[in-house]
Parts: C-alpha cells; structure tokens; sequence
C-alpha cells in the first residue's frame, strides 16, 4: 500500500514539474511570413537569451521600455542601413514609416508581426534581415532574434511605446 502512494506522489510531482519545464522550451507562438503567411523556421539555438527565448514562448518583447536595449536597438537599427529607407527615427523616408499607429503591414502593430517583417522582408522591396537570409553566401551575416527585439524595442520608443506591440 505504501508503495502505491509513493508512486502515485511520484507521478504526481513528475507532471507538475513538466508543466513549470516544457513551457520554457516549447514555442508558443508560430512565425510566419509577411510576403505570403507560410512559416518561418529559425533554429532554435539562435533564441539565446532570455529575452528571445520568452519572445518565442509569448510573442511580446521584454525590452520595451528597457532603456539599455533601446539604446543597443538604435545602434543596430543604424548599423543596418534602416535609416537609408525608414529615416533616422524611423518615421519613413523612401520606405514606409514604422512608428505607427498606422502601418504599411498592420501586423506591425505586434512586435510578432514586425519581427516577422524584419526577420524576412517584404514584398515591397525590403530583403531579409535574420541571420543566414540577409546575405546568402555569408551564413553568419544578419540579425540574430535577440537584436530584432532590441530594434524594436527602440522603434516602439521613438513612437512612444504606443502601440508597444505587446498588446
């Protein structure tokens, strides 16, 4: 009998901790193109942050309102060239603007679906930018997921967080 309870104790103590880990491993939210809606697929292993890691569980960006990652977010997002099309504060310039409240892709009202735009492009002229697609021949030029957040973080501040994209 007391062999029973200790197995069913133990059973029970094994699914409550699968319930807090997988969570923590499973990606809760699905990625898609903003070209034609098929999927994304990004390795696993390039979520290598926290940040990235509860970005891909959720769908919100932890560092909005972060101000070390809006800082880094700028960096990157003038490192990159953005301000050629979308200008210095991200209120357009050749390329559409990108601090809303209206969008060119309204699923850039959601750090979803402009992490998706940014990950992979448009149709209206803007390449790739994730990690092994914004230069082919090169597999480690691109953005690495942690780096598209920290630039939305400060596209989302230049619009002063409305929307923050994590409604």
């Amino acid at each position: 009998m007391l062999g029973n309870k200790v197995k069913t104790t133990f059973l029970v103590s094994m699914l409550a901790l699968a319930t807090l880990v997988l969570p923590l491993n499973a990606a809760a939210i699905d990625l898609v193109t903003t070209t034609d809606g098929s999927p994304i697929k990004i390795a696993p292993e390039l979520f290598d942050t926290p940040a990235a890691q509860e970005f891909l569980a959720t769908g919100k960006n932890p560092y909005i309102g972060n101000e070390d990652a809006i800082k880094a977010g700028k960096k990157r997002f003038g490192y990159y060239s953005c301000t050629q099309c979308h200008g210095p504060e991200a209120k357009g310039q050749v390329g559409p603007g990108l601090i809303g409240p209206t969008f060119r892709y309204p699923k850039d009202a959601t750090n979803k679906g402009m992490f998706e735009t940014i990950w992979n492009g448009t149709n209206g002229g803007m390449g790739a930018k994730g990690i092994g697609l914004m230069n082919p021949t090169d597999p480690t030029d691109g953005l690495k997921p942690d780096e598209v957040l920290k630039i939305i973080s400060w596209i989302r501040n230049e619009g002063g967080n409305h929307p923050s994209g994590n409604e």
